[in-house]
């Protein structure tokens, strides 16, 4: 079964997770469901062992598109002060692209849980543990928040500037090198030095994609 499914790295993963197994699911999407056990540790804040119930939703896509996860255990309040999705209960591990360009750097399951999921439930479970805030940066949530980290990451001032560099990054090379950059200098995309720097973005998401983001 692990074989057939096609996602990269799903054999490591359920080595490596032993208390994590494939489960039926809906549609082309994969299932992992089951207790995800993690030792972690950052700077100052020591060690942490901990485990939660997870449902993992792994799409066909993987990894041009993110997997989804719920915490199944109830461990979790269930709202945006704990960066819950309210609308559907996914944890909001972090800006999409954000999350994306950690993956490019291990574009495998196991890359995914240990560069974008365990630093989450790090944080989690220290939050759980001592209170106060979370021991990382936090975005704010929704939208805003979201194109606020985009545009950290683009270089860029404003989140209005950052939805429009994933407008031009939905579209195609040679007719966004064409449209006025982003930054404002004054230039075309394709004479700024930002092009070279966005160029990095397109490998890890498709046109599509960033339209979709875009509106």
């Amino acid at each position: 079964m692990t074989e057939n499914t096609g996602i990269p790295g799903l054999g490591e993963f359920l080595c490596d997770y032993p208390q994590m197994a494939v489960r039926p699911s809906a549609g082309d999407r994969c299932q992992l469901r089951g207790r995800f056990a993690f030792r972690a540790s950052f700077r100052d804040m020591g060690e942490i062992t901990d485990s939660y119930e997870l449902s993992i939703f792994v799409p066909s896509q993987f990894p041009r598109c993110l997997p989804q996860v719920i915490e199944t255990g109830n461990r979790i309040p269930k709202n945006a002060n704990y960066h819950v999705n309210p609308n559907n209960n996914t944890l909001c591990l972090g800006s999409p692209i954000r999350l994306m360009l950690k993956l490019s750097q291990k574009p495998t399951l196991p890359g995914f849980a240990e560069l974008c999921l365990t630093p989450y439930l790090f944080a989690m479970s220290h939050k759980l543990r001592v209170g106060g805030r979370f021991p990382f940066d936090e975005l704010q949530h929704g939208t805003k928040g979201i194109l606020i980290d985009y545009a950290d990451l683009f270089g860029l001032k404003t989140p209005e500037q950052a939805r429009y560099a994933l407008q031009l990054l939905g579209m195609k090379k040679r007719r966004a090198n064409k449209q006025p950059c982003p930054c404002v200098c004054g230039k075309r995309l394709g004479r700024c030095k930002l092009n070279a720097w966005l160029r990095q973005f397109r490998q890890i998401a498709s046109r599509s994609w960033f339209r979709t983001s875009a509106s």
